[in-house]
């Protein structure tokens, strides 16, 4: 009799197994910069606006399973994002500013996106930023230093992947000594691959089933995406490529896919401190999960998501002064950082010089200060020293982070706005803080407890049955 029911209990299992989905589709998504409390801010200002003191979740943030990883370099215990990225993207440490290559910067190491395409899945490389920048290029190129943008593109063209998104490529037609080289757009089109500029060419094509690159509409940016608090309607977002990529990567293919997305200018935001951007940028990487998100609903047995960052930028504290945060003063900035320096310097280049009450009213259009934003004596005299010396005595006095070079004025302001929210920073850089990890659908379960950031690619990888090496 035991025997009878052994075979019926083995008999339902093979025939229940055998209904089982296999996993097909990876949707890996870094938020550049990204750390735990860039996230908290966000979901602490979601709820602010409607005057709650708790968090608002963001999608991810919601996933069943989450935890942290290290992020330290083989060389140094803050990572830059190349070897950062190249933990994410290879499964193993290597030193700052080497993309895909052991610590010798002599050995090439296949990627899990690598792995994926062996394993019959189509890949695809979406970010906010250029398609050559240090993250995405972790998980197709092989470069002792990520400065080798034309290098990085011919690796692009050798890793035959089949979609690739972002603002464009940094240096199309030159080297990294800065020797003229031909321009690398007609070498992608000779590798078979379609060059889509806006919404509008993609929206055009036939088949979505082809090899893409999907950049930024010609004559914008090719360094990055425009930062989300600065968009248009009409312009390219992540959220627009990301889409897109999930759309053509699953067009007549029945063997799955791996999709990395970046969300790139969380990090730029964060070297600018320049808090109200932050925000709008970890929304606008939200945004791109919900896309994501969506896509796993429909096919939940087959999926995994995960969510993470390559580091920590800018060692946001969140509050320094007292016990409250008052985000809601952010809501009041309607600009970057950059764009304000860019529109100071249009108001400073215009005919007629502007006055410092003329300056004060643009301030307050748009950031809120003097107005909603309280401006003591102290702070406006900083302004008022900087407006002279930039309006008056023709001074052009900046402040410089990695990716800006922003107007004194404009960094003056937005510290103002970082201060009233009660939002600090401890520095310009990266730090060694610990790295989120959300993850939901298929092996998510492996992402429960404190982790390397080697380990991230490595369980992916297991749960797909993916060969790294």
């Amino acid at each position: 009799m035991k025997k009878i029911w052994s075979s019926i209990v083995l008999s339902v299992f093979v025939v229940l197994s055998s209904f089982a989905k296999s996993p097909k589709y990876i949707i890996y998504m870094i938020g550049d910069g990204m750390g735990l409390n860039q996230v908290n801010l966000t979901e602490i200002f979601l709820a602010q606006q409607e005057d709650r003191n708790t968090v608002f979740p963001l999608v991810f943030s919601t996933f069943p399973f989450a935890t942290f990883a290290t992020s330290y370099s083989s060389s140094h215990n803050i990572t830059d994002s190349a070897a950062g990225g190249t933990a994410l993207a290879v499964g193993a440490k290597t030193k700052n500013g080497v993309l895909g290559m052991d610590s010798s910067a002599t050995v090439a190491l296949p990627s899990i996106a690598y792995a994926a395409k062996r394993g019959g899945m189509k890949v695809g490389i979406v970010t906010s930023v250029s398609i050559d920048h240090a993250t995405p290029a972790a998980f197709y190129a092989h470069r002792p230093s990520r400065s080798m943008y034309y290098e990085i593109a011919q690796d692009l063209i050798a890793s035959d992947f089949d979609f690739f998104g972002g603002s464009g490529f940094k240096r199309p037609d030159e080297d990294v000594d800065g020797n003229k080289m031909p321009s690398i757009f007609p070498q992608f089109e000779k590798a078979g691959y379609k060059l889509l500029y806006g919404k509008e060419d993609y929206n055009k094509l036939n088949t979505k089933s082809g090899k893409l690159i999907y950049m930024n509409e010609r004559g914008t940016d090719a360094g990055s995406l425009a930062f989300a608090i600065d968009q248009k309607t009409d312009d390219l977002k992540l959220r627009d490529i990301t889409a897109a990529a999930i759309e053509s990567l699953s067009d007549n293919n029945e063997d799955g896919f791996f999709l990395m997305v970046e969300g790139g200018k969380i990090d730029w935001a964060c070297h600018s401190n320049d808090g109200a951007t932050v925000v709008r940028e970890v929304l606008d990487f939200n945004a791109s999960v919900e896309v994501a998100y969506d896509f796993y609903k429909k096919h939940p047995e087959e999926t995994l998501i995960v969510v993470t960052a390559d580091h920590e930028t800018g060692g946001m504290s969140l509050g320094y002064k007292g016990s409250g945060l008052y985000t809601q003063f952010m809501a009041d900035q309607a600009i970057s950082k950059e764009n304000l320096s860019y529109k100071i310097r249009e108001l400073r280049a215009s005919k007629e010089q502007a006055s410092w009450q003329q300056v004060k009213l643009f301030l307050k259009d748009y950031l809120g200060l003097f107005d909603k934003i309280k401006v003591d004596q102290e702070e406006e005299e900083e302004l008022e020293q900087a407006y002279k010396k930039s309006f008056i005595d023709h001074k052009n006095e900046t402040e410089k982070s990695l990716y800006a070079n922003d107007d004194k004025i404009a960094a003056i302001a937005v510290r103002i706005v970082n201060k009233v929210s009660n939002l600090a920073w401890g520095t310009g850089g990266h730090t060694a803080s610990y790295i989120p990890i959300y993850a939901i659908g298929k092996g998510a379960h492996n992402f429960s407890h404190k982790m390397e950031n080697i380990d991230i690619p490595r369980k992916i990888a297991k749960a797909f049955d993916l060969e790294m090496e």
